[in-house]
């Protein structure tokens, strides 16, 4: 892969943290090696935390010993579901936790693993490293391929009091084991496998044109993006296609690998308030507002703005404009909804989502260009 040095030697010298699981299974069949793990660390009871779709299907997990379930994770998960979890957990006692599905059933299991009879509750660690530790095993499985949580120590709660996201970061909810296998991901249903690699591709390339950019971590972001321009088209039209639901499934491990030491940027944040405000699915939200985040971005990072587009197959653009128009095209051209409106958005709360949105410092300060909520807003508008 060749990065122009041009895009390395700002951040070339330094310093960054990597950390990533402890194992890292991938491919079709490595599934294979949940029931391996369980039985080599002499794991007897088994709570895996999934959403109701996946909890019907342990089965293919294999797993030993008692196996207990929380199969009600939600999308978009809030505080009392991750409540709901934790009491559960705490009537299982597990020696493993698995968490089975999504981003969401994912992320709550790391707060269950690390929650679970602790004695902390979620708003003692809201923040970075406040988790004081966790007594079992993790164990993550990815069943879609998008949010890449399976390989970061950060996890995403929605607070119903506030309707904003609580992010919690711990090494402590790192997994022992990521599970990585495609062949979980063929059942997904084509808007669904847009939506998700249209995320996947986001926290690749919001980690590429961060402040925060490195290059250890821009050789994942770029490669992710170009897993996705290669792969995304073909697995929609064809879900049977093992090799595309795989280059999908690399990256999304490849985009969660950048958010640990980098994280994302303003893209998410504008879409963060469609999940919390309007239960909008958080892939779907990141679709709609990519686009223009990109483009708003692009006058600050205009070197990876190409690079960005080359990997999508897309002629570079000269300027916001056609910036803009080059990544609607392609996220409309994947079948993704573009409108605000057709997604039962509001348009007078536009003006409080804007307020909201303005107000996640953790990921603005990492942008590229200072956004304003007169900006944020204007986007909005413009997608609505």
């Amino acid at each position: 892969m060749n990065v122009p040095s041009s895009l390395l030697a700002p951040s070339l010298a330094a310093p960054i943290s990597i950390i990533r699981p402890r194992i890292v299974e991938f491919g079709s069949g490595a599934l294979r090696a949940a029931a391996r793990f369980a039985k080599a660390e002499n794991c007897r009871r088994i709570l895996v935390v999934a959403d109701a779709f996946n909890a019907g299907r342990i089965d293919a997990l294999g797993l030993p010993g008692e196996v207990a379930v929380f199969g009600e994770v939600r999308p978009e998960p809030d505080v009392p579901n991750l409540e709901a979890a934790i009491r559960r957990a705490e009537e299982v006692e597990p020696d493993l936790v698995i968490g089975f599905g999504g981003g969401s059933a994912m992320d709550i299991a790391k707060l269950v693993a690390a929650l679970a009879g602790s004695g902390q509750r979620i708003a003692d660690v809201v923040g970075a490293e406040k988790v004081a530790g966790r007594r079992a095993r993790l164990m993550q499985v990815p069943t879609t391929a998008g949010t890449g949580s399976e390989a970061g120590t950060r996890a995403l709660v929605t607070d119903p009091a506030s309707q904003n996201k609580l992010a919690v970061q711990s090494v402590h909810m790192l997994a022992d084991i990521a599970i990585v296998d495609p062949d979980l991901t063929l059942s997904l249903p084509p808007a669904v496998t847009a939506a998700s690699g249209v995320d996947a591709m986001a926290h690749c390339v919001e980690a590429f044109t961060s402040r925060k950019a490195h290059p250890l971590i821009d050789m994942y972001a770029l490669e992710g993006t170009r897993l996705v321009g290669r792969y995304l088209s073909r697995a929609i039209r064809d879900g049977s296609d093992v090799e595309s639901r795989a280059g999908l499934s690399l990256a999304s491990l490849y985009g969660g690998f950048c958010l640990g030491p980098v994280n994302t940027t303003s893209g998410h944040a504008v879409a963060y308030p469609l999940g919390t405000r309007h239960h909008v699915a958080h892939g779907a939200a990141n679709a709609l507002v990519f686009p223009h985040t990109l483009a708003f971005n692009a006058p600050a990072a205009p070197e990876k703005t190409a690079a960005v587009l080359e990997a999508l197959g897309l002629r570079a653009g000269r300027n916001e404009g056609e910036v803009l128009e080059a990544a609607h095209r392609y996220c409309a051209d994947l079948g993704c909804e573009m409108r605000l409106s057709a997604l039962q958005v509001p348009r007078e709360d536009l003006g409080a989502m804007a307020r909201e949105a303005h107000a996640i410092r953790r990921l603005l300060d990492n942008n590229p260009r200072p956004i304003s909520e007169a900006e944020i807003l204007a986007i909005y508008e413009a997608a609505y």
